[in-house]
């Protein structure tokens, strides 16, 4: 019998990776998983011993072709999902999850770009997700990805994107450091203002297509720094975790 696509599910850790010293990537294994389109989420539910349930969303971040499932995750303080997920799972254990969710803040081949993706902290987990799709479906599509993070030591999927960066010259990278630098830094510093969006965005009269993800007030101030531009406000795509951060 088929599961109806927003059944909960078993869903099977088989690897654990650290990304920072507070965010995580674990690889699932889900029986009967429809397969994702790339930027969509799910939903997580862990079950206590005495059935307290509790319930939050993650964003996919590995590749709709993938032959099995990653979700980021970040360690939020008093959090009730996260701090299981970043501190006690482990290989083997098991909990619930439904999905995948969302139509609005997905990338295929078929919008074409150029396509503008802007993540703050762990919002970078559904870009990462379209650009591995990008880079196996789409790769001559012009891409151009700014990442704002604390620290040097807070760029999540740092290997990931210099690869990506390295193998494809119609990818640019960009970085900015919100807190410190390390000596030799010779990528950004500060907050993701006006005077950066001129620099690092496509110019609008490209007609690109924009993805925004990560704290609410960030991804607010960048969509509005983009219509400023001359975005088209259809054309700014958004996705924002509130202040517990137990989404992105």
């Amino acid at each position: 019998m088929r599961v109806p696509r927003l059944s909960w599910r078993t869903a099977e850790i088989v690897a654990v990776r650290s990304e920072t010293a507070h965010a995580r990537s674990l690889t699932l294994r889900v029986d009967g998983w429809p397969g994702h389109d790339a930027g969509q989420h799910v939903d997580v539910r862990l079950t206590a011993a005495d059935g307290y349930q509790a319930q939050r969303s993650y964003s996919i971040s590995s590749a709709p072709a993938a032959a099995q499932l990653e979700l980021l995750v970040d360690y939020v303080r008093d959090g009730e999902v996260s701090p299981y997920l970043t501190r006690e799972a482990r290989v083997g254990d098991r909990f619930e999850l439904r999905g995948p969710i969302g139509g609005y803040f997905v990338w295929t081949a078929t919008y074409g770009g150029p396509l503008l993706l802007i993540a703050g902290g762990s919002g970078i987990a559904p870009l990462a997700s379209i650009l591995a799709y990008r880079a196996a479906a789409a790769r001559d599509t012009a891409t151009r990805l700014l990442y704002s993070v604390r620290t040097a030591e807070d760029i999540i999927f740092k290997e990931r994107l210099e690869a990506w960066k390295r193998e494809d010259p119609a990818l640019a990278v960009s970085v900015t450091l919100t807190r410190s630098a390390p000596p030799g830094w010779s990528g950004y510093r500060g907050r993701i203002d006006a005077a950066l969006l001129r620099e690092v965005a496509f110019a609008a009269s490209a007609a690109p297509l924009a993805y925004v993800c990560g704290p609410t007030a960030m991804v607010e101030h960048v969509a509005d720094g983009l219509v400023s531009l001359g975005y088209p406000a259809a054309r700014v795509r958004t996705e924002r975790f509130g202040p517990t951060g137990e989404s992105t």
